[in-house]
């Protein structure tokens, strides 16, 4: 019988490459199906062309580059520890299946507008289940590399016991680095001693304390599983983009050049998942090619079209920017430092 640990393994296997195939082929039906209704053609020689080309695409894809990718990842261990900072399966999917499924996406609108002649003549929205299923893949392939490190089995290691055990460590660290720093300045170690001459070294801010359940319901409602926090924060993470790309099916955004802007900026933003999650230049990252863009995106479809995009993700974005950039930068110069050293 097969162990849980290659169950596992085979399951996370078919569902990335389902999520790697399946958008590819989805799209390609639906420009298939447009370009057919477009030239108003009674044989579907075109249609099945246009079918068994993206079959070709998806199998040449998988045998020349996702299966050796695989298999060179879990044959050649070492190789695979070299890759810092960014996620191989990731990179295939966004380069393999995103970019061609929103090329693609663009060029169905394209098709019915050189069909009718007319943008008037357009249907009054676009499909939805295209564009969220690539999305979706791209949110399921990240919470499988996420999931991969932890057991499907078994309860993980409650919060508690987690927070008393970084609480010990911290406690034995600082009380090192004292008796580190009082062995190596004999004045520090007499001032120690000494009652009433000891100072703050920094300033504490107190805030509402957490509370803290140990029996009945509430401890029940109160546990936490990083598991299932995966999948929360996965979806929420993307929402802007998920927002960002709905908006593209608005008829006036689609029947005009605004769906390129729309749909480049939020591919960009899609690059943001090649990253590791711990990566230190996530956030820069996140505000280069996600809040900055959606601000001058989203600023420019209210003045041109109204408010087809939320006023609250423009909100979102500009406040993002505005306080990683204030807190990260100008708060290292005098004026907006609140530890001012006085004059000699």
């Amino acid at each position: 019988m097969a162990s849980g640990r290659i169950i596992k393994l085979v399951v996370f296997e078919l569902l990335e490459f389902a999520a790697f195939c399946i958008p590819t082929l989805v799209i390609m039906e639906q420009f298939a199906t447009a370009y057919h209704r477009a030239r108003n053609m009674s044989e579907r020689t075109w249609y099945w062309l246009t079918v068994s080309c993206s079959i070709a695409y998806v199998a040449v894809v998988t045998l020349l580059i996702w299966v050796p990718v695989k298999v060179l990842l879990y044959k050649k261990c070492h190789l695979y520890k070299k890759v810092t900072g960014w996620r191989p399966v990731l990179m295939m999917c966004v380069v393999l299946t995103t970019l061609p499924s929103f090329g693609f996406s663009i060029a169905v609108t394209e098709v019915q507008k050189s069909s009718n002649g007319s943008v008037d003549l357009l249907p009054d929205s676009l499909p939805d289940l295209p564009v969220s299923l690539v999305l979706l893949s791209l949110i399921v392939v990240d919470i499988i590399e996420k999931l991969r490190i932890y057991p499907l089995r078994g309860r993980e290691r409650s919060d508690k016991d987690r927070h008393i055990h970084t609480t010990t460590l911290q406690e034995i660290k600082t009380v090192t680095e004292q008796v580190g720093q009082n062995e190596g300045n004999p004045a520090l170690s007499q001032a120690a001693k000494t009652p009433g001459t000891s100072q703050p070294l920094s300033h504490v801010v107190l805030g509402p304390q957490e509370p803290s359940f140990d029996s009945g319901i509430l401890k029940t409602m109160s546990r936490r599983d990083s598991r299932a926090e995966i999948f929360l924060w996965s979806f929420l993470r993307w929402s802007d983009t998920i927002e960002m790309v709905r908006v593209a099916g608005h008829p006036n955004v689609y029947k005009s050049g605004w769906l390129y802007p729309v749909y480049i900026f939020s591919f960009l933003s899609v690059l943001r998942i090649i990253f590791t999650p711990q990566n230190p230049l996530l956030n820069s990252l996140g505000i280069l090619l996600q809040d900055l863009p959606f601000v001058f995106v989203r600023f420019s479809l209210i003045i041109a079209l109204g408010t087809i995009t939320p006023i609250l993700g423009l909100c979102k974005n500009i406040l993002v920017t505005l306080s990683y950039v204030y807190f990260n930068y100008l708060t290292k110069f005098r004026p907006f430092s609140s530890f001012e050293t006085s004059l000699p």
